[in-house]
């Protein structure tokens, strides 16, 4: 995503999210749910970010779990979000975030044959993603709860939602004095997106759509103030964060589809071989295995989040909790 663009998105989001906290403080204390008044909540998030796709990877096979992890890899995540809690178990959020991904193959450590031939395979890229969703908390324990004045600060949840992100691959052009250009990937067509010869490969869009799905614990320091920790895993819908899927594609056909100086920088950038398997070679065939399109890319994070919650207080849990610990007794 080019700098300016980039920061477009984010100042939209900023003024979105200033917006959306300025109505529904102002209007929220209007709201009832039952007989109990709607609580709203702000905060940020914060903390890593992984990406599991085709590139990169450990020893031995490639599988679309944590396997093929690369900690060295991980990013940083920071977002905002509000949340609407009609009661005390059930929560409904929105949010965004920015993060990075990263993935390469020439981290691989070697050990056999499976992991070598994605290490000669020797492609990489990098990507900016920012995303938006909603989604739906539930906090079980509270569902369970009779005591309304007399609320744990430990509430475990879950949580599942539906959501919009949007990528932009690139991948890298290293030069004779080893200097490194990355360009972007999309309009490069690396594995025949569009063209007529690879009927089954289809171009891709750089927004689309994810299912955010998991869970953590929170704790509320007081009525006013809390922390959570977070994992959130998002599915999605596209086997292209990294532009890697399917197979190797002849490279006569770039300069059939795309303008001459495109053309040459495809034909470089969707084969980068070591010949460490087959010394000496320096292409593979047409039609030969580039990725796996069995699973999709996806992403996930570790955060912390603070949430203030917004408006007034007018009954504390805590304060009425910490009242009857402290009062006199009235017979001694």
């Amino acid at each position: 995503m080019k700098p300016r663009l980039l920061n477009s998105v984010g100042k939209s989001l900023m003024l979105l999210l200033i917006c959306t906290i300025l109505f529904i403080r102002s209007y929220s204390q209007a709201f009832l749910f039952g007989n109990e008044k709607i609580k709203v909540e702000t905060g940020v998030n914060f903390g890593p970010s992984f990406f599991l796709g085709d590139l990169g990877g450990n020893r031995g096979k490639g599988t679309g779990f944590l396997k093929d992890l690369n900690l060295d890899l991980t990013k940083m995540m920071k977002g905002a979000f509000i949340t609407v809690y009609p009661n005390s178990w059930l929560g409904f959020r929105i949010a965004a975030d920015v993060t990075y991904l990263e993935g390469r193959d020439d981290i691989i450590k070697t050990n056999g044959i499976d992991e070598i031939w994605r290490k000669q395979r020797n492609l990489d890229f990098k990507t900016t993603v920012i995303e938006g969703y909603g989604c739906v908390e539930v906090f079980p324990t509270m569902f369970f709860n009779q005591d309304p004045e007399n609320e744990p600060r430990f509430r475990p949840y879950a949580l599942a939602g539906i959501g919009v992100f949007h990528f932009n691959p690139k991948g890298s052009l290293t030069d004779a004095n080893g200097n490194k250009t990355w360009y972007n990937l999309q309009p490069l067509r690396t594995e025949g997106e569009g063209m007529g010869e690879y009927p089954n490969s289809k171009p891709y869009k750089l927004t689309q759509m994810n299912v955010p799905i998991g869970g953590g614990i929170k704790y509320y320091a007081s009525d006013r103030m809390n922390f959570s920790m977070e994992l959130l895993y998002r599915k999605t819908f596209t086997d292209y964060i990294d532009d890697v899927s399917k197979t190797y594609v002849d490279p006569k056909n770039f300069a059939k589809y795309l303008p001459a100086g495109s053309a040459a920088i495809a034909a470089q950038i969707y084969d980068k071989t070591i010949p460490i398997i087959f010394p000496g070679m320096t292409r593979w065939p047409e039609g030969t295995q580039r990725g796996d399109n069995k699973d999709g890319d996806t992403y996930f994070s570790i955060v912390a989040r603070i949430g203030v919650r917004l408006g007034p207080i007018e009954s504390s849990s805590f304060a009425k909790r910490a009242a009857r610990q402290t009062r006199c007794p009235s017979v001694f």
